[in-house]
């Protein structure tokens, strides 16, 4: 995730900001402009607010503050709506454009995505959701900056968020047609860290979690719905024809597996399970990835290893700056990004952050979908720059 600035103030925010502990403005992040906004209440109407306008004296650029995607044109009539979900629980930080027909208990386009809660009586429920809408954002903003939002045709996918209720079966994290379902108690530290241990995994967090599940929405939209990519994709992993039900079934007769059953060829273990689990932990890998370079490179981030054989020094990349950057770019910053991210956690006492040693099985893979991505990037500014309107032909003479 890439740093914010408070448009009032200039100092430093982050995506899940509520308001500038600087200067107390309140901040909300809007979809259109891609940017944290420091907004004040308006007096047109209750509920409108408005951009808060840079304190005296203090000179702000776009290229290090919030409202970098506010022209001065809009900044006279835009105002907005906070999410819904931020009035009545607090749980949200979004903020809608709001026009004549938006409703005062409007849900911004990252809520407007969940249509089951859990039963939000239980107060340790709505702590659940909060948290796991917080990672949910993160997610919105990854796919809107792929250029993954808003594909024709498409209109999901949607979330459902649960709670195992006494006397009923268990709620299953998983995907099914476009819709999302996530047991809420993946939301408390122990439970996930519980799970964990049992399924002998190396990492299991709510991002991972809701990435790995968006991924098999995706194999739907860009392979299934695609079928001109089933030949490549079966050839790197698999047949996903394959029985499903029972090849689960087979993965956790054999967990936990040997390590040298998998690393040679996959991104997890779990990987191994079937062709679909393939393909969604090698997608929510990639959007690891793509999120860890992102703030490396936000950070300005230059790593220098020392050697007697030769210091080697590396520059972050910006996974979407245009045109896409070429995955061998990404992996050559990855590797060295994640070797400082590691030696720091472990000297804090703590697990290493990256558990992973990419294979160059994975790594074709990874690559894999980061062509499919690119292509779908590239189509959309093509699209986007066929749509602006183009200045009239000169009659000059």
């Amino acid at each position: 995730m890439r740093l914010f600035h408070c448009g009032h103030c200039g100092s430093l925010v982050f995506f899940e900001s509520f308001r500038c502990v600087h200067c107390g403005s309140a901040l909300a992040f809007v979809r259109e402009h891609m940017d944290m906004l420091a907004l004040e209440a308006s007096d047109e109407a209750p509920g409108l607010w408005k951009r808060k306008e840079p304190r005296t004296g203090l000179q702000l650029t776009h290229e290090h503050t919030s409202n970098a995607g506010v022209s001065e044109a809009e900044d006279s009539y835009l105002r907005y709506r906070m999410c819904a979900d931020r009035s009545r629980y607090e749980a949200c930080n979004f903020a809608l454009i709001a026009t004549p027909d938006t409703p005062e208990d409007a849900l911004c386009p990252a809520c407007s995505q969940t249509r089951v809660l859990p039963d939000l009586t239980v107060p340790d429920n709505v702590r659940r959701w909060a948290r796991i809408e917080t990672d949910k954002r993160r997610l919105f903003y990854l796919i809107v900056r792929l250029d993954l939002a808003d594909l024709p045709g498409e209109t999901g996918p949607v979330f459902e968020f649960l709670a195992d209720l006494p006397g009923a079966d268990p709620v299953l994290t998983g995907h099914a047609g476009g819709v999302i379902t996530l047991n809420v108690a993946e939301a408390d530290d122990d439970e996930r860290a519980r799970r964990r241990l049992a399924f002998n995994e190396p990492y299991r967090t709510l991002a991972g979690h809701l990435r790995h599940e968006i991924g098999h929405y995706f194999w739907d939209v860009l392979i299934a719905r695609g079928e001109q990519k089933l030949d490549a994709f079966r050839a790197l992993f698999g047949d996903e024809r394959l029985d499903y039900a029972g090849a689960l079934s087979d993965y956790y007769l054999r967990t936990p597996m040997a390590a040298s059953a998998w690393q040679d060829e996959y991104v997890s273990a779990y990987a191994t399970a079937h062709p679909w689990e393939d393909w969604a932990e090698t997608w929510a890998h990639y959007l690891h990835i793509v999120d860890l370079l992102e703030t490396a490179k936000s950070f300005d981030t230059q790593i220098s290893v020392p050697s007697p054989l030769g210091d080697e020094h590396f520059t972050m990349i910006d996974p979407f700056m245009m045109p896409p950057p070429p995955f061998e770019s990404m992996l050559a910053a990855l590797v060295p990004a994640t070797l400082l991210l590691n030696s720091l956690t472990r000297s804090l006492g703590q697990n290493d952050a990256y558990p992973f040693a990419l294979s160059t099985g994975a790594k074709k893979k990874l690559h894999f979908i980061h062509q499919l991505v690119s292509e779908r990037r590239i189509d959309a500014a093509a699209r986007a720059l066929s749509t602006q309107p183009h200045a009239a032909p000169s009659t000059d003479t």
